[in-house]
């Protein structure tokens, strides 16, 4: 049972609305999932004008149920609970070069936060706050296509045809970590795991047909775990992939967004496969998102949620983001 729990979160950006998130999969070493906090969305393969933009978000999560490799919940963390709260701080920058026909941009995030819980019945909950792993994207981005005008004269220019994204992050392990016992590992906001994520991504955006232009984005991110120095356990790598299906309607982008995660390679102990199945995950996820453009304001505000709906060694949770998102 010990190793069973596996929060592999994740952050999110939104391209050139970029706002955040962060998505779920628990386990008692907790690696982090590669990218900004919530996941990316909407415009996930395109880069902004040139120029310093910032932005704050704010990501409220909690647990459902702790499954294991039968999708049923597990015996001992029936009454398992824990609730997570981040918010914090992220970039993009986007100087006016190009390479290879296409832009460039530098994106980062610093997490805060507190997460309380427990794990079994009549455990006492306790809460951990402090500083998350921090995360930096390098991408490069080019798009094959067209601006057009919105029909709201106050809109941004919705952009038809192909975006792609090739791009690198990592997850620096500098974030508040406790190993003395299980919980208060679990409760850490750091990971003490160093994760190397190669990522590509892709954004289609059709002629008006429903509204304004359906949108179609996708965005891959392939997670190199290094191992835990202080537990010997080597996560595998880990594949996740967010999207969403959206509609450009004026100042307002509405549709589904999600994530599917599945685990390429076992975790391992020393070497040692962790039984029964070497605690592979796999979960998928889904919500509504809406994004509203201010361009009066060089900004952007968007809001998300999602729920698990297929999970195997991870819990189900629900999630909430919002995000604010500004030019400098």
């Amino acid at each position: 049972m010990g190793d069973w729990l596996k929060w592999a979160a994740v952050a999110l950006i939104a391209g050139g609305g970029v706002v955040s998130a962060i998505r779920p999969a628990i386990a008692a070493e907790g690696p982090t999932a590669a990218g900004p906090i919530g996941g990316t969305d909407i415009r996930s393969a395109q880069l902004p004008p040139p120029g310093l933009y910032g932005g704050l978000f704010g990501f409220d999560a909690g647990t459902m149920e702790f499954l294991g490799p039968d999708g049923e919940t597990i015996p001992a963390l029936r009454d398992g609970h824990l609730r997570k709260e981040l918010t914090g701080p992220f970039f993009l920058y986007v100087p006016d070069k190009k390479l290879l026909g296409g832009s460039i941009g530098l994106t980062g995030y610093v997490p805060l936060g507190n997460q309380c819980g427990h794990l079994f019945t009549g455990q006492r909950s306790e809460c951990s706050q402090g500083l998350g792993d921090p995360y930096l994207e390098m991408d490069w981005s080019r798009s094959f296509g067209h601006y057009r005008p919105s029909r709201d004269p106050d809109a941004y220019p919705i952009f038809q045809g192909l975006s792609v994204l090739l791009g690198f992050g990592t997850v620096f392990p500098i974030g508040s970590y406790d190993d003395d016992d299980r919980l208060e590992q679990v409760l850490s906001i750091g990971t003490n795991i160093w994760d190397f994520a190669p990522t590509m991504a892709m954004t289609y955006t059709t002629r008006p047909i429903l509204a304004e232009g359906t949108e179609f984005s996708a965005k891959l991110f392939w997670n190199n775990y290094l191992e835990n120095p202080s537990t010997n356990f080597q996560t595998g790598d880990l594949i996740n992939i967010d999207f969403a299906v959206t509609e450009h309607m004026g100042p307002f982008q509405v549709g589904v967004t999600g994530f599917y995660a599945w685990q390429t390679q076992d975790d391992t102990v020393l070497g040692v496969p962790v039984a029964p199945d070497g605690n592979r995950v796999t979960g998928l996820a889904i919500g509504p998102i809406v994004n509203y453009d201010m361009p009066e304001r060089n900004a952007s505000l968007k809001a998300k949620s999602f729920t698990t709906v297929y999970a195997r060694n991870q819990v189900t949770a629900w999630h909430v983001i919002v995000g604010w998102f500004q030019k400098f």
